[in-house]
């Protein structure tokens, strides 16, 4: 097992290969220490190249396998990505788009903007998708706006030139043509050549076309709204109108200047867009609309075609998200039936997927929670259901399906509920899971369409991630990336600091097992240390895996922190009962939960109990709030980043989902509010949020501030000029981590420790 025995031996690394404990005591009498190496600062573990290495990104095989093409970060910027390929036969690797020197460094569009917020990569430069032509001898490569076909003998042909940028562009199932979203109309282009054409002709003020709506980018991670049939005989096409949305005013308000944005923002309780769905000829004509309905107010959650391209498949779920019917479309009349439907237990709701695939013989392979778990059915025609896997365990995604041998590949948590793994089934004759990947690492994985090849990506919290190429069987067949932590890898120098992570269970108050892990400063006799408490805590995030995770807890840890976090009830990945107690609750379990994590910490005798800070950002920084009001006493300090501090200023499909409708649930949104109880906080506070953030309005933290000043409640605040939700980036990354650590430092790291225990809360 020489792969279990590398990652036990980085995690001993950190102390020379002793305990902490026993290198302590190795100090102390006078024995030889370790090998002194440099301190991590914060301008190296925000610098170039990255400190985890350069890993591979949207990794892909080419359609003859022949190709492995990935993104991948420069040595110099790292966060500019360049389109790379490897030969699968010689390992070669080159270089094939330059983001430097082939785009024409235009300025993005507004709307491709706000979908890199939505897709978190706001802060990334260069090459960002890509997208294969079916015969595999040309990428087609989106850049500065337009788009780019790049052959794979290093050319590269410009194929837009025109503003208002591309978005969401694709190569058509058959490679016959380019389509794209410009000015908010559907467009077509021929790929061997000519002039692009609008298929779509009514888009423009609160009508799109092709487009996934906000709530649809932001919470049910559907990218795009238009769809090809396998055929191109048909490309089904989203229209939205989102005039009875409400608008937000919103300020952007940047450093050398404020904008002003009239939002449509659906906002809990609110109206949403107005949907509809087209099916037409690639040349925009023929076009019918399905029948999605007599209910208007419902969300378009997926469409997508049957293996043969004679239904159109669409999954459309109820606006309290209690329902879900997955509906069969005759392309040529827009007529709708359903062919089955999920519904949600009471006091849950639905969980959309994308671990589904319609095959070939008209069964669909369907990822369900109906057992009170995500598990895989086959579904046929007739109505009858398989279950296809079993268990108080959860599969996270569909990796691929190989239906010559009726065999699927996914990830799951079976084995481990802090591990990703990569398994096997057969789906026509169900029998025993069978696992491909190693334990002691968390995994994803990507398949090629006959899934007979994958590539696996792995990490653990002593190796940041690596990626490899296996058979089906999931055995290795090469390195696509080791990254291997040996000399000149960015990490390398830093490794004889690395502290090793230590995982625990402690037990809620209903008796469900929650996860910690932990890295210490090596251990001195006697001595109590301050804690930095990391906190997420919303739906839809697991946080305490075996994952690598990064350089900045190290950092951390470094400066004299024990780095400690918790996932609490309400996470996911742990089946329902123990995600659905946040049901019409936030701010709740949750914040028992961290309370049952604090109170662990107060018990062990390393922890000063009076030096306990937290921190959390976005969900995270609303419970950095909600702890210091609900349990006063127990932190000693709290920062708060860009916290929803009343959700009925969030988007309608992310807190309906939890919270109901708040002209029905008025009583469980006031609960859940942070304004209200804000003079309640006495312990220090560092308030962050950024300044054009279209996410989680800034309004939510001027509501506070406001209600702090007006109460004369102290506290402080830092806020950032022209950044959104991520606040980040060159110098900016490094100044908000020295504001948090300053600020830290001052009213917990440096307060005089407690030598004595404590007992818990």
């Amino acid at each position: 097992m020489r792969l279990w025995m590398l990652g036990m031996a980085l995690a001993s690394v950190a102390t020379g290969g002793m305990s902490p404990d026993a290198a302590a005591q190795a100090g102390q009498a006078g024995q030889a220490a370790p090998v002194v190496a440099p301190a991590l600062t914060l301008a190296r573990v925000f610098g170039s190249p990255d400190l985890s290495g350069t890993p591979p990104r949207l990794l892909r095989l080419s359609p003859d396998g022949s190709l492995i093409t990935f993104l991948r970060a420069r040595a110099d910027e790292r966060d500019r990505t360049d389109l790379w390929a490897r030969d699968t036969r010689t390992g070669a690797e080159r270089m094939l788009v330059d983001s430097r020197k082939v785009g024409s460094g235009a300025e993005l569009s507004e709307a491709e903007k706000m979908q890199r917020e939505r897709e978190r990569i706001g802060g990334s430069k260069g090459i960002v998708a890509y997208d294969f032509a079916p015969d595999g001898k040309s990428v087609l490569v989106p850049l500065d706006g337009d788009l780019y076909l790049a052959g794979l003998d290093g050319t590269v042909r410009r194929l837009t030139e025109a503003p208002g940028g591309a978005l969401n562009p694709i190569v058509s199932p058959r490679g016959g043509f380019v389509s794209f979203v410009r000015g908010q109309n559907l467009w077509v282009q021929p790929l061997a050549g000519g002039p692009a054409r609008a298929i779509t002709t009514g888009g423009g003020g609160t009508v799109h076309f092709g487009e996934a709506e906000f709530v649809a980018q932001e919470e049910m991670h559907r990218r795009t709204g238009y769809w090809w049939s396998p055929d191109e005989r048909f490309v089904a096409v989203e229209r939205f109108d989102e005039a009875p949305v409400h608008i937000a005013t919103r300020a952007s308000i940047g450093a050398t200047g404020t904008s002003i944005y009239q939002q449509r923002y659906p906002a809990a309780g609110t109206p949403n867009v107005l949907v509809d769905l087209y099916v037409m000829r690639p040349d925009g004509t023929g076009r019918v609309k399905v029948d999605l309905g007599a209910d208007p107010d419902i969300y378009l959650a997926r469409v997508d075609w049957a293996a043969d391209g004679a239904t159109l498949l669409v999954q459309r779920q109820s606006r309290d998200q209690k329902t879900l019917d997955m509906l069969a479309v005759d392309p040529a009349t827009g007529k709708a039936r359903v062919l089955f439907t999920e519904r949600a237990p009471d006091r849950s709701w639905i969980n959309l997927s994308d671990a589904y695939r319609p095959l070939a013989d008209g069964t669909m392979i369907w990822r369900s929670e109906r057992d009170g778990f995500g598990h895989l059915y086959r579904w046929q025609p007739d109505g009858r259901w398989t279950q296809l896997t079993k268990g108080p365990w959860v599969v996270t995604a569909l990796v691929g399906v190989d239906e010559g041998r009726g065999r699927l590949y996914f990830t799951a948590n079976k084995d481990d509920v802090l591990e990703q793994q990569l398994y096997a089934v057969d789906y026509m004759r169900p029998g025993p899971v069978t696992r491909l990947t190693e334990r002691g690492w968390t995994h994803a994985a990507t398949m090629d369409a006959a899934a007979s090849r994958v590539i696996v990506q792995r990490s653990n919290p002593s190796q940041p991630p690596q990626v490899y190429l296996a058979g089906s069987d999931g055995k290795r067949i090469a390195w696509i990336d080791e990254n291997a932590l040996v000399d000149g890898h960015p990490y390398h120098p830093y490794l004889a600091r690395h502290r090793p992570t230590q995982f625990g269970t402690i037990k809620a108050a209903d008796g469900s097992v929650l996860h910690w892990e932990m890295i210490t400063p090596p251990l001195e006799p006697g001595r109590r240390y301050p804690v930095f408490f990391q906190h997420y805590g919303g739906p839809g995030s697991q946080t305490v895996t075996r994952g690598w995770q990064g350089a900045l807890p190290q950092y951390l840890v470094e400066r004299g922190y024990i780095f400690f976090q918790i996932d609490n009830r309400g996470s996911p990945n742990r089946g329902r009962a123990f995600e659905n107690q946040i049901y019409h609750a936030m701010g709740s379990v949750e914040v028992e939960d961290q309370l049952a994590g604090a109170n662990y910490l107060k018990t062990l005798p390393f922890v000063d109990p009076s030096r306990i800070a937290t921190y959390g950002w976005s969900y995270g920084g609303y419970m950095s709030l909600k702890m210091l009001e609900t349990t006063p006493g127990v932190y000693a300090a709290a920062v708060a980043g860009a916290p929803v501090t009343d959700w009925q200023l969030y988007d309608s499909h992310y807190t309906e989902r939890y919270m109901g409708d708040p002209t029905r649930d008025a009583k469980a949104y006031a609960a859940a509010a942070a304004v209200a109880d804000a003079p309640k906080i006495r312990e220090p506070l560092l308030l962050l949020h950024g300044m054009a953030d279209d996410n989680v309005f800034l309004d939510n933290s001027t509501r506070f501030a406001a209600r702090m000043q007006t109460s004369d409640t102290p506290f402080e605040m830092m806020f950032y000029p022209g950044q959104t939700h991520r606040v980040g980036g060159a110098g900016v990354s490094d100044h908000l981590w020295t504001t948090i650590l300053d600020f830290l430092d001052r009213t917990v790291k440096n307060r005089p420790a407690v030598q004595q225990a404590q007992p818990p809360r």
